[in-house]
């Protein structure tokens, strides 16, 4: 049986515009995307993830966002920083309410259909 991708989403807390968003975060100084994925996705959901290959680069005025396909490898997910989370299939991720900033990767991932 194949499944069909999914995506996790995420949502900020009320008091932070109740958005839905990718789960990652900001490069530091001296990591890689992929090294900046690893921190943030522990930081966020304590877990431990791989990521693969990059699936897509959008960028919104001084921010650049890219989506990598990323399997998780050890934990559960532990909501540190949101409210909840959703998995969604690809076609789906226009029907969450999210940031001026995710818009341009959500319409990069959904060409890829």
């Amino acid at each position: 049986r194949t499944l069909a991708p999914q995506i996790l989403s995420s949502c900020m807390p009320q008091n932070h515009g109740g958005l839905w968003e990718f789960p990652g975060g900001k490069v530091e100084e001296g990591e890689s995307d992929q090294e900046a994925l690893i921190r943030e996705i522990k930081e966020e959901l304590d877990v431990e993830i791989e990521v693969g290959k990059q699936l897509s680069s959008a960028i919104d005025g001084r921010i650049e966002l890219c989506c990598y396909r990323a399997r998780i490898v050890s934990g559960e997910i532990n909501l540190r920083e949101h409210s909840e989370k959703r998995w969604v299939a690809l076609q789906e991720l226009d029907s969450l309410p999210v940031p001026p900033a995710d818009v341009p990767a959500v319409q990069a991932l959904q060409a890829q259909l």
